[in-house]
């Protein structure tokens, strides 16, 4: 008798494919879902073209950066390292941080959530209808007690 093993791949993505989150200050692009991963990890592109977020906490997520175009700042705890493209920051669960980009270029990155589950957040969060940055922080602080994120402190300064 022969084990048979039944593996599902999820659909390629190209470029600039996925579910698109229009999040001011930021694009955020859904590449991979807890849905897909069976809840291990989740993958987001994103794409900083302002602020970035305010300093924050995942209290269950770990979460890393892998930067593709341009250069961050990323406060880990107290400490902010310069990303540039190739770079990989990793962020554990209970860890302070928050990132912003450096210059006017805009930067790409990956953010990798581990468990996953965060994303769902984003979509969550923005309200299609109105994208402006103070309804987005209204709606974003409702919500971080539902994603176990506590919000800190303000962004970095740019």
């Amino acid at each position: 008798m022969h084990n048979k093993c039944l593996i599902i791949y999820a659909q390629p993505l190209s470029p600039g494919e996925g579910k698109i989150v229009p999040v001011p200050g930021h694009k955020v692009t859904h590449k991979v879902v807890g849905a897909d991963t069976d809840g291990a990890y989740s993958l987001l592109e994103v794409e900083l073209v302002g602020d970035g977020p305010p300093q924050h906490i995942h209290k269950t997520e770990d979460e890393a950066f892998y930067v593709l175009e341009g250069e961050i700042n990323v406060l880990v705890g107290e400490r902010t390292i310069r990303a540039t493209a190739g770079s990989f920051v990793l962020i554990p669960r209970g860890t302070v941080h928050t990132f912003s980009r450096i210059g006017q270029e805009p930067a790409k990155l990956l953010a990798i959530f581990s468990p996953a589950g965060f994303e769902q957040f984003f979509d969550e969060a923005v309200d299609l209808d109105v994208t402006d940055t103070e309804a987005y922080v209204a709606k974003a602080k409702a919500l971080a007690e539902k994603y176990n994120m506590e919000i800190v402190g303000p962004p970095l300064e740019p």
